[in-house]
């Protein structure tokens, strides 16, 4: 049981985790919509780079990318705060219903995993260039929360055997 609820927990925490990021890019919006500005915009990468016919200079182009970002964590926050209640109603079944409660859980970090991986690492690291610079690269950061994301999908996914 102790391992149940150490899942469910971790769950939780994931949830919090995306309610903090979506609450901080909604309460503090103007610096994060700056990071998002100048990702796309690609103007803090190397000077005279190939790329640069990738950069969105279009600021509607930049608000609703930004709202994409803040709507994929608050969706990731909904799925792990599901999952963690589909696992905390399913503590004390048997192991093959455990197992299914875990759906949530995978969803959720499906997302978290789109939102910070494809979203960061990919698109912002790579299509633009993020990786060149100096002041607005989210890189670190992302790679923080999607392998945070991944080694708990990791431990929740393990099976679980009946209990005694």
């Amino acid at each position: 049981m102790i391992t149940r609820v150490c899942k469910i927990v971790m769950c939780f925490c994931l949830a919090i985790f995306a309610f903090l990021v979506t609450f901080g890019n909604v309460s503090d919006y103007g610096s994060n919509y700056a990071f998002v500005q100048h990702v796309l915009s690609m103007d803090t990468t190397f000077p005279g780079n190939a790329l640069m016919y990738r950069s969105i200079t279009n600021p509607s182009l930049w608000t609703a990318g930004y709202w994409l970002i803040i709507f994929g964590e608050g969706v990731t926050c909904v799925l792990f705060l599901l999952a963690a209640f589909k696992l905390w109603q399913a503590r004390s079944a048997p192991a093959q219903e455990f197992q299914k409660a875990k759906d949530f859980m995978v969803i959720g970090a499906t997302m978290g995993f789109l939102v910070w991986f494809l979203g960061f690492m990919a698109i912002g690291g790579e299509w633009f260039a993020m990786w060149q610079s100096e002041t607005w690269n989210g890189q670190e950061a992302a790679f923080r929360f999607y392998i945070s994301i991944l080694a708990v999908l990791i431990f929740v996914m393990q099976p679980d055997p009946d209990r005694a």
